[in-house]
């Protein structure tokens, strides 16, 4: 009889040890990542020939995977208005690199590679950062920077 209790309880708590693992598993990561931009702020103004001082930190609830940091010209506001706006003379500049975090539930993010050209046309820029975590789950932050003379910097 002692045998038979014995094994109705190995039983049970197996039965409860496998469930809960199975749930654990169902659970998925929904939850996107989240990015707080520190450096550049909206509106900053850089120069031709200098760098962008980049500077986040990301966080996730589970898993960070990789994150991108983006960089285009918005002369045209995208669209957003009839008026096109023109770029002095100069190269249109961009920027599109993917980093890799993955391992990492937090990240600070320090960069100081993101350098203009110094032919880069001056003007109105997006920066975009995207981040993913290890489930797929994507976030993003947009800010508008501008590129200008070096007599009208505020940097």
């Amino acid at each position: 009889m002692n045998l038979r209790k014995t094994f109705t309880a190995l039983l049970a708590f197996t039965t409860i040890m496998l469930l809960t693992a199975c749930e654990s598993e169902n659970k998925a990561d929904v939850t996107p990542p989240v990015i707080d931009l520190i450096e550049p702020e909206e509106g900053e103004n850089f120069t031709p020939g200098t760098d962008i001082h980049f500077e986040m930190d990301l966080t996730d609830d589970v898993m960070l995977a990789s994150y991108k940091i983006e960089v285009h010209n918005n002369f045209n506001n995208h669209g957003h208005s009839t008026a096109r706006r023109a770029a002095a003379t100069g190269t249109p500049f961009s920027f599109n690199r993917s980093y890799d975090v993955s391992g990492q539930r937090n990240a600070h993010i320090h960069h100081h590679d993101i350098m203009i050209p110094a032919n880069a046309a001056t003007g109105q820029y997006h920066l975009m950062v995207y981040c993913t975590d290890a489930a797929g789950n994507e976030a993003h932050v947009a800010r508008t920077i501008h590129i200008v003379e070096s007599n009208n910097s505020t940097d």
